[in-house]
């Protein structure tokens, strides 16, 4: 991280780091049932205030930052779209389905819309997510919505990352070695 972010800038985009990443694990390991007794529906008071308030707020602080917009934007979105989540009673398979296909390609766009690395592979796994279990609920399939959940564990473990790393300055990116090095020939 440089030391030339502004304070607002860092804050607002490690604090909606942590509460996608935080969202995203809870609603992912719901949605596998990996841990006995624990469904999807054990995380929606979390994607309520931490996914859906949390992330709404947060984006409206970074908008306030012009160089921290696109941050804005993005929270303010995934604010919106994880609280309309967890109030909408979800409705049909196939209303859920529309919606999560929606949700999808929000994250499409994030990803899209370029960024750090970190923030790219976020919305990337979040977008792969949303549309695995899109198709899960379209298709009737408890398979393919336990890949999906596997696919939200693991965007929720790279947004929680990427927020632990800017707080602990841990590597954001790989060591690249230098062209021509560590490559010999044999004769």
């Amino acid at each position: 991280m440089d030391n030339d972010v502004s304070a607002g800038i860092v804050s607002t985009t490690v604090a909606g780091r942590l509460a996608l990443g935080v969202t995203l694990l809870a609603f992912g390991l719901g949605t596998t049932g990996v841990i006995d007794g624990v469904g999807v529906q054990d995380a929606v008071t979390l994607a309520h205030y931490v996914g859906g308030v949390a992330l709404f707020l947060i984006g409206l602080l970074a908008l306030r930052d012009a160089a921290a917009s696109a941050a804005g934007v993005a929270y303010v979105a995934l604010g919106s779209l994880w609280f309309t989540w967890a109030v909408s009673g979800h409705g049909s398979a196939h209303a859920a389905g529309l919606f999560l296909l929606l949700f999808a390609l929000v994250a499409l766009t994030l990803t899209l819309a370029g960024g750090d690395t970190l923030g790219q592979v976020a919305y990337g796994l979040l977008f792969l997510a949303m549309l695995v279990l899109a198709v899960a609920q379209f298709a009737g399939s408890s398979a393919l919505t336990k890949a999906g959940g596997w696919v939200a564990v693991a965007a929720g473990a790279v947004a929680w990352y990427a927020a632990a790393a800017a707080l602990a300055h841990w590597p954001t990116v790989l060591p690249r070695r230098a062209a021509g090095r560590g490559v010999t020939a044999t004769g």
